[in-house]
């Protein structure tokens, strides 16, 4: 046991040593082409590998760990961890579900990997950086698609696929090669290392997969839809939240800008002179500096729609003391009275009355604004007017769209290892270990009472060797012993049964000799008739006859009680039974009544023996194997198949015996001559079936004769 779990251990640190190697190489790889600029990548490499050595598991966690750890030089790496993920999905797709051909399997893998990888980079770059990363690859772009006149994204996609073509041509070969030069031992090893039980072939887990077909749901399937559900609540909850907390940084990012530039604004203007400025229309000294510097406090953030300098008048009117407008768009002058207060919302009645108000936020068809105001006060503390400024955050949902694709990227790649751990660690803790024990134990089960079969399903159990450290092999280890006792006490009852059937066969054999040692001439009647009723059962067997009738039971009681249908001439005096002439009619009736007498004592024994099913065909056989096919026999005149058929199959096994055996009042008739008469009672005296499987089985009944004669 000790050995064993060394060796689990053993397999397992390989395997990590394996996803540790391939991460390495993966990082290390992608280092040397970020700070080279190459259009290729060779950040695969690893993660092939290790998914053609030691699983998905192990290769997804691979694939996602080596981007996590390229963010230190690429902060863009963990974006691209879903695209690697999806190398290690289709490395182990082509590599373990596919039986081409090793030259053919290689092109299906690069061609699937170059499809998945270049359809995926070529999404997450337009969509996030809006082009290519690479230089190169963008003129590349700019001739394909001056050329061809496709969409950028088609051609790009397409150029994508190209090189992904070489580049994960280029990575599959050294990966493969890598791992086909490791030794076959520790291949081997970390290919089973994640194993909790003794590795099943592809064939004994496709046979579990035919036996679980009647599953209406397999465990694996509820635990993987189970995570699943939770990994898409978990994307949808995350995706919520984030982005409302990414709006909320950006408005309250605005917002402080606003702020910054309101104050800013507030100080460069002279409180006391905007009377002058609006009775004016800004022709006075000092108007176009103090404009001028507004107009350089907007330009210091490209976010800033409007900056204005508004003064609220008695008659709820106001003045734009200054407009700053971007550069084309008209401004208002001093002294342009303006009525419309739609754009200052729940703030009016504040900035009527001089007061601090709060940011206020609207839209229109211009965008939608985060509006900041700042009071401004005179020399003698009085708010004479506002600073205002309009920030634009119609670019907010460009950003949060960004954001949130960004954030999928990053949450798919790792619900992809937790979907991949969770059916993982599913199918080898849980499902083959509980599928190959139920298996199994219904091959136990189906064995019935054949004792090599229960024996061998015994050992399949056994070496099963399940290990989950947990309630799965305590289960298992509780089968084990339940199997192997119930195979030990099936092999007893076995031995128990064998021994009363000798004791049985003893037994008839004991009263067929009592009733034989009376008869002076019947010469090993009872072992002859035995041997020819064994024949003629065989040979209804092997034709088909009576087939719902033959069953294994019935023939093995047939052949067992035979020795006894002449059971009733006990009863039978020694006058009669040996006389050595032709019995009188009186003495002929005496005889018939052994047929009568052997029913009754059967049945005697059958009424204080619990075993009716093994004596009701003894009991058959002593009563009526004088009857007739044709209904002229005696004791009852049964015909056809109302006669018993052990008593129909002995009724030629006994008169053959006599004709071919010698008695007190005859001579024993030629092989020929039995065998005649018996031919000519087909259909009369005998059942024709069982006649006529007698004769196609003359070589068994003359080595029957010689070995009796010999004897």
């Amino acid at each position: 046991m000790k050995n064993r779990f060394t060796q689990i251990d053993r397999n397992s640190m390989m395997r990590a040593i394996c996803a540790i190697i391939g991460t390495a190489v993966n990082v290390l790889l992608s280092f040397v082409t970020y700070k080279t600029g190459l259009p290729f990548y060779f950040d695969t490499i690893g993660t092939i590998g290790v998914t053609a050595l030691g699983g998905v598991f192990p290769g997804v966690m691979t694939a996602v760990l080596s981007n996590l750890i390229c963010t230190l030089f690429n902060h863009n790496a963990l974006y691209f961890a879903v695209m690697n993920a999806a190398v290690a999905l289709c490395t182990y797709w082509i590599i373990n579900k596919n039986h081409l051909k090793k030259i053919t399997r290689y092109i299906a893998l690069v061609l699937s990997l170059a499809v998945v990888s270049g359809i995926l980079g070529a999404l997450i770059q337009w969509h996030l950086f809006g082009s290519p990363q690479n230089s190169g690859i963008a003129d590349a772009i700019g001739a394909v698609k001056d050329a061809l006149g496709l969409p950028p994204l088609i051609v790009y996609i397409i150029v994508n696929i190209l090189i992904n073509i070489l580049d994960k041509g280029a990575c599959a070969l050294v990966a493969l090669f890598v791992a086909w030069l490791a030794p076959d031992k520790i291949r081997i090893g970390i290919t089973n290392s994640g194993w909790k039980q003794a590795p099943l072939s592809k064939s004994e887990k496709k046979a579990i997969g035919e036996w679980s077909k009647d599953v209406n749901h397999s465990v694996r399937t509820r635990i993987t839809l189970l995570f699943g559900v939770i990994s898409i609540v978990f994307l949808i909850v995350m995706g919520v939240v984030g982005l409302s907390l990414f709006f909320n940084y950006l408005k309250t990012e605005h917002t402080d800008m606003a702020n910054n530039i309101v104050e800013l604004a507030a100080e460069v203007i002279d409180a006391d002179m905007i009377d002058e400025y609006i009775s004016t229309d800004g022709e006075i000294e000092g108007y176009e500096e103090t404009r001028d510097m507004l107009a350089k406090i907007m330009e210091s953030s490209p976010d800033i729609k409007n900056l204005y300098v508004i003064k609220f008048t008695k008659d709820e009117g106001y003045y734009f003391v200054f407009d700053i407008v971007p550069t084309g768009d008209t401004s208002r002058t001093p002294a342009e009275k303006v009525y419309s207060v739609s754009r200052f919302g729940d703030a009016l009645s504040g900035l009527r009355a001089g007061e601090e108000v709060e940011p206020v936020e609207t839209g229109g068809s211009s965008g939608r604004f985060i509006s900041v105001y700042k009071p401004v006060y005179d020399s003698e503390g009085k708010c004479v007017c506002y600073t205002g400024v309009d920030v634009s955050i119609s670019d907010m949902t460009q950003y949060g769209i960004s954001f949130l694709i960004k954030m999928v990227l990053i949450i798919s790649a790792f619900v992809i290892l937790i979907l991949v751990g969770s059916v993982w660690v599913t199918s080898y803790y849980t499902v083959y270990p509980i599928s190959s024990i139920a298996s199994s134990v219904d091959g136990f089960v189906e064995a019935g009472d054949d004792q090599a079969k229960i024996d061998e399903q015994v050992r399949k159990l056994r070496k099963l060797d399940v290990r989950t450290d947990d309630e799965i092999e305590k289960m298992y280890l509780s089968l084990c012993k339940m199997a192997a006792g119930t195979a030990e006490q099936m092999r007893e009852i076995r031995h128990y049964t064998e021994s009363t059937a000798q004791m049985q066969n003893g037994l008839i054999v004991t009263m067929a000799d009592m009733v034989e040692s009376r008869d002076s001439d019947t010469g090993a009647h009872v072992q002859k008739t035995a041997a020819y009723v064994r024949i003629i059962l065989n040979g209804l067997k092997k034709k088909g006859y009576y087939a719902e009738k033959l069953t294994p039971k019935y023939m093995s009681d047939v052949e067992m009680s035979a020795p006894l249908h002449d059971v009733g001439k006990v009863n039978i005096s020694d006058k009669v039974l040996n006389k050595p002439g032709k019995l009188t009619d009186e003495e002929y009736e005496i005889m018939k009544t052994h047929t009568t007498a052997g029913k009754n004592i059967i049945e005697k024994a059958i009424s204080s023996v619990k075993g009716e099913s093994y004596l009701r065909e003894a009991r058959n056989m002593a009563g009526y194997h004088h009857e007739r096919w044709d209904g002229k026999g005696y004791p009852e005149g049964l015909h056809g198949e109302v006669i018993p058929l052990s008593a129909r199959i002995m009724a030629v096994a006994d008169v053959f015996d006599a004709l071919a055996s010698p008695r007190v009042y005859k001579p024993a008739f030629p092989l020929e001559k039995a065998l005649g008469i018996i031919q000519e009672g087909s259909g009369t005296q005998f059942d024709p079936k069982c006649v006529e499987v007698f004769m196609d089985s003359l070589d068994e009944v003359k080595a029957v004769l010689r070995k009796y004669q010999d004897s």
